[in-house]
């Protein structure tokens, strides 16, 4: 293989057809089933968005009634991954609990030996159901509190939330967080949802599957980039800081996380709208402090680098001002990912083909053995 062919990372290479969701890099566009997402995060929902990706088409007023119902009725958990939460240590990461309990939710799950589409359809809608439960419960449990059940009648945001933090939040706060949920369904090929597909095309089972892609968004270069952005706004403290603290990172060629992305070419979508959700929610509790960090942060790290907010940041800020724990923010954005995770894994399904790639080998060649008390020291 020859080194001009060679693509670290997997940067560009196109590994396969998908009719789910398109990025257009260069003009800053996304859109999951062809339409906008900033068009489906203003006028859609969680559950409409996820129809729209497991099915193909926006559904029509019965059945997304019928579908977020069967969201609904399986939001709860068993009596078993209950007593597990309870088991772990206090001081668990919740990514690591989110992975451990989607594997072994798999073990109760009454189609776990059925590899039907049907019966991943129904794995898909008890998993995704289920991932704000166990995120909500662990955080009870952790503070010492007993987990709240779900509610059937709430959809998913405004029922996570009333788990989380014991009260239905108010409609504006509610769709807030719905708006959030809808902008981190899907991302194409990103190195979470590849990883699902990889483990899928082996034939593995979707919790397999999904536990593979958890494992994948926690680290900090992919989902865990936004907790980095909290710790970042933690230290900067005030607007006035900003500029000095960003150039100081430079200058000591850290990272500043939140910025730049390897597909778009201009500023990504998401962050444009989450910047806009970020100012809202500062006026509207009475703090706009979190959001003018981050503003000075940008056209700091635009004068300096020329580098633009991807999701991550201003998703940061956001999630702090609806009173999420600082630790949640990957966990959130997996409850919402597992919808696009299981979309993937079922397009994979309905087209399979092992993946195998292949490495280019950069080592020695021709290397003769010798016996070993011939090597002498070395």
């Amino acid at each position: 293989m020859s080194s001009t062919v060679a693509a670290r990372g997997l940067e560009d290479v196109i590994v396969g057809p998908s009719s789910l969701t398109l990025i257009e890099g260069e003009r800053g566009k996304l859109s999951y089933r062809g339409y906008d997402v900033v068009d489906l995060v203003r006028h859609s929902t969680f559950e409409e968005t996820i129809y729209l990706l497991w099915h193909g088409r926006l559904p029509s007023g019965a059945q997304l009634q019928e579908f977020a119902s069967e969201l609904a009725r399986n939001r709860e958990l068993p009596n078993q991954i209950v007593s597990m939460l309870k088991s772990l240590p206090k001081d668990s990461r919740p990514m690591d609990v989110l992975r451990t309990s989607i594997s072994a939710l798999g073990l109760f799950d009454p189609d776990k030996n059925d590899p039907s589409r049907e019966a991943n359809v129904r794995k898909s809608i008890r998993l995704l159901a289920k991932c704000g439960t166990i995120v909500a419960a662990f955080d009870r449990i952790r503070n010492g509190k007993e987990p709240i059940p779900p509610n059937p009648v709430l959809n998913y945001a405004s029922d996570f939330m009333r788990m989380l933090q014991g009260k239905v939040p108010d409609a504006e706060i509610a769709k807030i967080f719905d708006m959030c949920l809808v902008m981190h369904v899907d991302h194409e090929l990103n190195a979470s949802t590849f990883a699902a597909r990889v483990t899928a095309s082996t034939l593995s089972d979707v919790y397999s599957a999904v536990t593979s892609a958890v494992g994948t968004l926690k680290g900090r270069l992919h989902g865990g980039a936004n907790e980095g952005v909290l710790e970042m706004l933690d230290i900067i403290t005030t607007p006035d800081n900003a500029p000095t603290s960003v150039k100081e990172l430079l200058a000591n060629r850290m990272r500043v996380m939140g910025f730049g992305h390897r597909v778009y070419k201009t500023i990504d979508p998401r962050a444009v709208v989450l910047r806009e959700l970020s100012r809202k929610l500062g006026e509207r509790v009475g703090d706009t402090r979190w959001y003018e960090i981050s503003r000075k942060i940008e056209e700091t790290m635009l004068a300096e680098r020329n580098l633009k907010p991807n999701v991550d940041f201003y998703s940061a800020s956001v999630y702090r001002m609806l009173g999420f724990p600082k630790d949640f923010s990957t966990p959130i954005f997996a409850c919402s990912r597992v919808a696009g995770w299981t979309a993937h894994i079922l397009e994979q399904y309905d087209n399979n083909r092992l993946m195998r790639p292949r490495a280019e080998y950069v080592g020695p060649r021709g290397m003769k053995y010798i016996p070993i008390e011939q090597r002498g020291v070395i």
